[in-house]
Parts: structure tokens; C-alpha cells; sequence
């Protein structure tokens, strides 16, 4: 029996909940969170983005990114430097990059365990699926 949309779309956030929990529980190990490490990933895959770009990565406001990083920077895992005009950028530290490769060697483990039980081509093909539906116009 098919299930109907509404039971769709409760699975996938139920399985991007699980993923946040036990990213989470996992990357307590290194004293961050789920939120901070994808802080820290998105500042290294954007060099020079605004914070309003940092935010809208991450899905947070403006204000609330700018308290994470404000955090962040007073844990010496990020700088502030000028950008162009009066813009301020930030960038990683050595140690906000090291948190950064060892949180993702942890998520890599925690994403891993969870999707074990499917085989490589039907990850392959729920990535396709859930591409498609992000690529669509209602997608956005």
C-alpha cells in the first residue's frame, strides 16, 4: 500500500532529524555542533561571502549567523577580515580548519552507518531523486 505525500514528506524530515541527532551526539566529541561545523564548512567552500550568503547556506537569519559567529570567532575558530568598502568577511583558523576536516570525517561515519542498508546504486539513485525534486521550480 502506498503511502500518501504527507507520510513522504514526515519520512524525509524524520530522516534529516536522525541525521542532525546523531551528527550532533557524534561531533560533541570535538566540543562542536552540527550548526557550527556546517558554519565552518560553508566558510571554507565560500571564501569572501558576505554574511547575509553565510546565512541563507546555512539556513539561518542574518542575526542569528552573526551571533554563531561572533561564537566562533571568540573560540578562535574564525577571524574577521575587511573585504571590499566597509565589508567584513570571515575566514576559518588553522583550528577552525582542523574541526572542519575532523567533523567531516565524522559526519562521513555518522551518514555512512545510515545509509547502509541501502546499496551503492540506490544511494545513487536517491541522490538523483532528491536532486530532481530540489532542481524542480517548486523545489526552490
Amino acid at each position: 500500500m502506498e503511502g500518501s505525500l504527507q507520510d513522504l514528506g514526515l519520512a524525509v524530515k524524520r530522516l534529516q532529524m536522525r541525521h542532525h541527532r546523531q551528527a550532533d551526539a557524534a561531533l560533541a566529541a570535538l566540543d562542536i555542533s552540527l550548526v557550527q561545523w556546517d558554519a565552518l564548512r560553508h566558510l571554507d567552500q565560500n571564501p569572501g561571502a558576505s554574511l547575509h550568503d553565510l546565512a541563507l547556506l546555512t539556513f539561518q537569519t542574518d542575526q542569528s549567523f552573526g551571533a554563531l559567529a561572533a561564537r566562533m570567532e571568540s573560540r578562535g575558530l574564525i577571524e574577521r577580515v575587511a573585504g571590499p568598502g566597509r565589508a567584513v568577511r570571515h575566514r576559518l583558523t588553522a583550528k577552525g580548519a582542523e574541526l572542519r576536516n575532523s567533523g567531516g570525517e565524522i559526519l562521513n561515519r555518522v551518514l555512512a552507518e545510515s545509509f547502509s542498508t541501502l546499496t551503492a546504486e540506490q544511494r545513487t539513485t536517491f541522490e538523483a531523486l532528491l536532486r530532481q525534486l530540489l532542481s524542480s521550480p517548486s523545489g526552490s
